[in-house]
This record gives structure tokens, C-alpha cells and sequence, in this order.
């Protein structure tokens, strides 16, 4: 095997959530940039006003605007360039993972990090002492994180609330700016109700604490953790794992408008699935504004292009893993604006091709049935090019009766589905069966919408697109394969 080039990796750009303490983000901020004294680091500190509606010293406290404030904050640090990104704020770790899987971006885990520290600095130590707010503490957020390794203790409740919290929250505590020598006697304390329970080591819960973290470990007879420093240290050591988003299909939607509805249905309906939960995310841009396909490819209309891109472009920019255009017509202009896209396009006229010879192995004539934009276009042909299938097409009357079911006042994009719409469609199947078609494809999205007459199957097997391409994402969602139908 041949052995690859090294190549440098690319410089992370970390990001510092500030705004949550009253000096926490900073001393996070400092102590990563002292981390790298050889290297320049890229980072971003993002901190905005931000008022609580209460206080994290009380055992019922609210967090969803800080739950917010956290989201909007790294949401921006994703748009900026972030790659990985800390938040130095214990509260907000205890809902995480609730904001993980709307993320793109790596948010290094807090309590990992101590865990980590713990494990090199104090292997031998079983009893491990937290200083948090009473809300962390009933949040169970350090038992979730240590309990498997340590016993985690907490000061006596009348030393919690005496004087660990006043020291953080009352009114002459660290987030009301006082920074002087009571609230570090007041910290002492309860480090010492800690060494009274058995401590081995002491973690400070709460990041404002660090800033202190050299006069609290004078007047303390057990090693205190800096969790701001070892919460920098680990991130530039060890980064954090790339979230696992849940996959996203991209809908390029209004091509038409019903056919784009029929698509997400067949998503649903297909998808084996408990609870709701199950089902695939699908972002769905529906644009009806679109140009019309057809009127392009035959009357030299409306270019579509520049609008398809646009709507991928947007998809794009919403996370989609891949991108989807239930519409054949559309896909004659697929190999224009893939180049320009950083998301694949699935090829549902070549997932159609796949489909027909995986499933019907012993066919090799079949009949299309599409706009007639669709068959000047060859883009059907061209995807079956080398399958060893032969695409055979109407006569010019049937084919106008083709147009007629789809763009007829009885139509499909009329809004009808029975009827005139509906006749002509069989008539033009049965057509197909006579030039020796051995199965149909209903070339156009709106086609399969129409109801066709009598309950009785017809003669041979009638292949929709887009039930097709609803398999396909499901496959894709469910299986992790990678994408390469394009063009």
C-alpha cells in the first residue's frame, strides 16, 4: 500500500462561552492562552449581557434562559468558525446534552475534564468533596459524573448555605463583585465541613471559586482542583468529540408543491419507527417560485438554476447531510449546481436505476413516463446509461396525453387526481405494454398522485420515483452510507 503524504493539520479554533459568572469566563479564558505559550491560539470569547431570573443558589432555580443564552451563544461561535468550544459554567452543564444535537460544533465536557484530572493528579483518593450551588447539587450532575469511581460529598447544609453560598451569592458575595478576604474564609469553611466528611480531595462546583484557588489552597489541608484549569488544559489536550447529529435530508420542495408533500409521507410512512422520536429530520424548503423545468427545457423559458441553487444553498446552510429534489424534470439541472454545493445531491433518477436492478433482476426493457422536458432532456437515459436496461418512450399523441395528466385543466397540477387525469394515465401504461415494456416508471412526481381506474393491478410493475428516493434517505439515515449519487 501505498503510504499517504503527512500533511499539517488544520489549526481548532476554540471558542469561551462568557457572560454566565461574574470573572469565570475570563480566568477560563486566560488559563487557556497560558496553555500554549508556543503557539498562537485562535479564539473566541462570546459574552453578552445576560440576566438571570434567578439564582442558581436556590434548589428550584429556573435555567431556561441561561438554557437559551448558551444556545444562541454557541450557535454564533458555530456561524464564526468554532470548532471547539468551552463553557465554563457548571449549571449549564447539568443541560448540555439537551443543546448537543442542535449544535455542529464540539463542546468540550467539564466534568470529563475533572474526571480526567482526578484520575492522573489523586489516583489513590475514593472521597471526593464538591463545592456547587444548590441547584448542581440536586441536579445530581456530579454524581451522574463520579459516582461509579468516588464518593462525592457536600459540605453540612447549614455551611452550604452560610457560607458557600453567601460567599458566591449573597450580597457582599464573588458575583456581586467582592472579591476580598471574607469570602475567601467563607470558602475555607466549607472546604473544612468537606475534610469533616471524609474529603480526599476538594472540587470547586461553582467557576468563580479558581479565581481564589491559591488563597483557598493556603488555608486548606487537602489538594483543591482549579476546574477552570484543568478545564482549559483538557480542552487543548484532548479537544472534544465531534457531536453525532442525528442525519438531515434537505428538501428542495414546491417542485411541484403536492409531489413535495408526497415525498415527506412516504418518508413517514416508510420509516420503522416506535415514537416520534424515531423518525428522520428533514429541513424542507418549499418554493414554488421556482421556474418552471419544463418550459425551460423545451420553450427555452425561465432558467431554473440560479433558483434550485439557491434553495440548496439554504438547505445547505440549515445542516442537511444531503440534499433531495422530488422532481425528475429538476434533475436535468442537478449536474449545473452540484459543483457550487458543499451537500450531495442524491440522484434520484439513479437511485430509480439501482432500484430496478436490485428488485426486478430478470427486466430489461422499461417504459418511462415524464414530462416531456424530462425526455428531451435524456437525463433518464443518461442515468441509465451502461445498466444494460433499455428506457423505451411513448408516441408523440400518448406523450401529449402524458403532459395532459400532469399540466391539463384535469391534471394533476390542477389539483386533480381522477378522472380525465386518470384515464389518460393508463391509456399511456397501456401503451408501454405494447412497445414490450416490462415495467413503468412514473417518471413524474405528480404521476403516482393520480388514482388509477378499476382496483385491479395493472400488467406490469409501476416504479415511483419518489417512494424510491424516500427509501434511499431512510437507507442513508439509518445506515451511515456515505453519499455519491450526484450528477
Amino acid at each position: 500500500m501505498a503510504r499517504k503524504m503527512a500533511s499539517r493539520a488544520t489549526p481548532k479554533k476554540y471558542g469561551v462561552v462568557g457572560g454566565l459568572g461574574a470573572v469565570a469566563g475570563v480566568d477560563t479564558l486566560l488559563k487557556l492562552i497560558k496553555g500554549t505559550p508556543q503557539q498562537q491560539l485562535d479564539i473566541a470569547f462570546e459574552q453578552h449581557t445576560f440576566a438571570d431570573a434567578g439564582l442558581a443558589a436556590e434548589d428550584d432555580y429556573d435555567p431556561t434562559r441561561r438554557k437559551f443564552y448558551v444556545y444562541d451563544a454557541l450557535r454564533s461561535m458555530e456561524r464564526s468558525g468554532v470548532d471547539i468550544a468551552l463553557v465554563p459554567c457548571f449549571v449549564s452543564h447539568c443541560f448540555l446534552d439537551e443543546l448537543r444535537p442542535e449544535l455542529g460544533l464540539a463542546v468540550v465536557n467539564l466534568m470529563d475534564a475533572l474526571r480526567a484530572r482526578i484520575q492522573r493528579d489523586h489516583p489513590e483518593a475514593r472521597s471526593i468533596g464538591v463545592l456547587t450551588s444548590n441547584f448542581v447539587k440536586s441536579s445530581g450532575l456530579f454524581e451522574r459524573a463520579f459516582a461509579d469511581q468516588w464518593n462525592v460529598v457536600y459540605p453540612d447544609a447549614r455551611v452550604q448555605t452560610d457560607d458557600l453560598m453567601t460567599a458566591v451569592y449573597g450580597p457582599q458575595g464573588i458575583r456581586s463583585g467582592h472579591h476580598d478576604l471574607p469570602c475567601v474564609e467563607r470558602l475555607a469553611k466549607a472546604c473544612e465541613s468537606l475534610l469533616q466528611r471524609g474529603a480526599e480531595v476538594i472540587v470547586p462546583g461553582l467557576t468563580e471559586i479558581p479565581v481564589f484557588i491559591e488563597a483557598l489552597r493556603a488555608r486548606v489541608a487537602a489538594p483543591v482542583i482549579d476546574s477552570n484549569q484543568a478545564y482549559a488544559e483538557y480542552a487543548l489536550a484532548v479537544g472534544a468529540r465531534h457531536p453525532r447529529n442525528l442525519f438531515k435530508v434537505g428538501v428542495v420542495g414546491g417542485v411541484g408543491p403536492a409531489a413535495t408533500v408526497d415525498f415527506m409521507r412516504k418518508v413517514v410512512q416508510l420509516t420503522t419507527a416506535a415514537r416520534d422520536q424515531d423518525h428522520i429530520k428533514m429541513l424542507v424548503e418549499q418554493n414554488p417560485q421556482i421556474p418552471d423545468r419544463t418550459a425551460n427545457l423545451l420553450a427555452g423559458g425561465e432558467d431554473p438554476s440560479i433558483a434550485l441553487l439557491a434553495t440548496g444553498k439554504r438547505l445547505e446552510a440549515g445542516g442537511a447531510d444531503v440534499i433531495v429534489i422530488p422532481c425528475n424534470t429538476a434533475h436535468a439541472f442537478v449536474e449545473r449546481i452540484q459543483p457550487h454545493l458543499h451537500v450531495p445531491i442524491l440522484n434520484m433518477l439513479g437511485e430509480v436505476q439501482k432500484h430496478i436492478q436490485l428488485n426486478l433482476p430478470g427486466i430489461s426493457r422499461v417504459g418511462l413516463l415524464a414530462t416531456s422536458g424530462t425526455v428531451a432532456s435524456g437525463v433518464y437515459h443518461r442515468a441509465f446509461a451502461g445498466s444494460g436496461l433499455e428506457l423505451l418512450v411513448p408516441d408523440e399523441p400518448v406523450q401529449q396525453r402524458v403532459m395532459a395528466a400532469i399540466y391539463g385543466d384535469s391534471g394533476v397540477k390542477a389539483g386533480h387526481t381522477s378522472g380525465r387525469c386518470s384515464e389518460d394515465l393508463a391509456a399511456a401504461i397501456a401503451h408501454m405494454l405494447e412497445l414490450g415494456a416490462q415495467a413503468v416508471i412514473l417518471g413524474c412526481t405528480e404521476l403516482p398522485l393520480i388514482e388509477l381506474p378499476g382496483a385491479e393491478p395493472t400488467a406490469v410493475p409501476l416504479i415511483d420515483p419518489t417512494s424510491v428516493l424516500a427509501a434511499s434517505c431512510i437507507a442513508l439515515a439509518t445506515e451511515g452510507e456515505p453519499v455519491s449519487s450526484v450528477g
